[in-house]
């Protein structure tokens, strides 16, 4: 007996392959809502089983992504893949030796045969401009342990810029200027908009010292990845478990961040105006003018009748006008590009919370910024040396100690020549938040 024979829509195709879209972005909003529930469940083993099962499907997730470009560039033929370049090939054998991986491993991994590696784990001890794998190339007249850890900075910290890999080794003790630093690893200079211009020309208010002028604005974060979804409105609520709602104020003299908080849902005129009492308490000072955004929290009549009674006078952006407020503004896109990026966003607030005490305390006290020359927000707020002024080191030999340096220009702490390895801590183990120091040679 046959089965019956099902009469399907010329266009019921098509119709599968939107419905699977639909079917995926809705499991995403379930799983959004399951893990929350277990994220802040009483059962410290529950919350482990389920930021467990998280970066389990994160993994996958990435798995898949690897996948995809491994199987379009399978598509073409293996001698018309490009070759890799003597340093790649020497990445490579770094990475094979930190995983542990076979000949057979690595080939797999990286797409060529295991011979292939077999010759290059042969000539390793070759010498010269020709040699088949090789570190980075020297720039200028700097040794090649500058050039390697210079290099390796880039590596360990891929989101840093040529200028602030220059103010972070300026800091440390070796100054090398900004087109030393592209020419070293060969990458394009950072976006010129990084470098925008100061909010004394967008609202005409010079900050003449430490909380004079503060910024005040909010952004959200979401927990996994966007909020986009295929139906209408084409958007996931903008509260959790979906998102975190962040407040930040900021000192516009020093660029130092004064506080934030954390809101599961938009905040309120009222608690906006609560964090603001919870800022200016410890600070022992209120700013004379406060600038923010007109939104619903600040442009009513409850928070200019709260800055009215502690003589704040609120200043407001233009509506619309993108880099009204952007002194905030670049500091909220600093921290989601060098910050919540780079992390796995936690649902559990006390848990965002505390990585978002990190990022700034790291931000404050050891992330140079370019309007301030090199300098820290916490060492301009607290009027404290600076540190990429201190003498610095000279690795080359012969030169002059009375000729000019990469700006700032210090003395040579020393003799010229020095060696020195280059070191790198971790904020609580957090790859995205160095502290880089140099350590002399014995």
């Amino acid at each position: 007996m046959h089965a019956p024979k099902i009469r399907l829509a010329k266009s019921w195709p098509a119709t599968v392959r939107s419905a699977m879209i639909h079917v995926i972005a809705l499991a995403r909003f379930a799983t959004i809502h399951t893990q929350s529930r277990a994220a802040n469940h009483l059962n410290e083993r529950v919350r482990l089983k389920a930021e467990n099962n998280r970066l389990h499907a994160e993994v996958l997730l990435l798995q898949e992504e690897i996948r995809i470009k491994h199987a379009r560039m399978e598509r073409i033929d293996a001698h018309k893949r490009p070759r890799y370049p003597s340093t790649e090939r020497m990445a490579i054998l770094e990475l094979r030796a930190a995983r542990g991986w076979s000949q057979q491993q690595t080939a797999k991994v990286f797409q060529i045969t295991a011979s292939t590696i077999a010759s290059w784990c042969k000539r390793l001890g070759e010498e010269g401009p020709q040699a088949l794998v090789q570190l980075r190339e020297p720039a200028n007249r700097f040794p090649d342990f500058v050039r390697y850890a210079v290099q390796r900075l880039k590596v360990l910290c891929p989101s840093m810029g040529k200028v602030k890999m220059a103010q972070i080794l300026a800091r440390a003790g070796l100054h090398l200027g900004a087109t030393t630093v592209g020419r070293i690893v060969k990458e394009k200079p950072p976006d010129p908009r990084a470098a925008a211009m100061s909010s004394d020309e967008e609202l005409h208010i010079a900050a003449d010292c430490p909380n004079h002028v503060w910024h005040v604005d909010l952004t959200t974060v979401p927990v996994s990845g966007g909020f986009w979804t295929p139906w209408s409105p084409s958007t996931l609520p903008q509260s959790w478990p979906f998102c975190w709602w962040v407040a930040i104020v900021l000192d516009q003299y020093s660029r130092r961040v004064m506080g934030f908080a954390v809101f599961p849902d938009m905040p309120t005129s009222v608690a906006i105006r609560s964090f603001l009492g919870r800022t200016i308490k410890p600070a022992a000072a209120r700013p004379k003018y406060v600038i923010c955004d007109k939104g619903v929290q600040f442009w009513c009549g409850g928070f200019k009748v709260w800055c009215r009674r502690r003589k704040i006078k609120p200043r407001y952006g233009a509506v619309g006008k993108h880099g009204s407020i952007a002194v905030i503004e670049r500091f909220i896109g600093t921290m989601k590009r060098e910050g919540t990026h780079r992390l796995l966003i936690p649902l559990r607030r006390a848990t965002f919370r505390n990585e978002l005490q990190l990022f700034v305390a790291w931000y404050n006290a050891h992330r140079p910024h370019s309007a301030l020359d090199g300098c820290t927000p916490h060492e301009v707020y607290h009027d404290l040396p600076a540190t990429n002024r201190r003498p610095r080191c000279e690795p080359r030999s012969g030169w002059p100690r009375r000729s000019n340096c990469a700006t700032p220009q210090t003395l040579v702490a020393g003799q010229p020549g020095a060696r020195f390895s280059l070191t790198i801590d971790f904020v609580q183990g957090r790859k995205h938040l160095p502290i880089v120091s140099l350590k002399r040679a014995a």
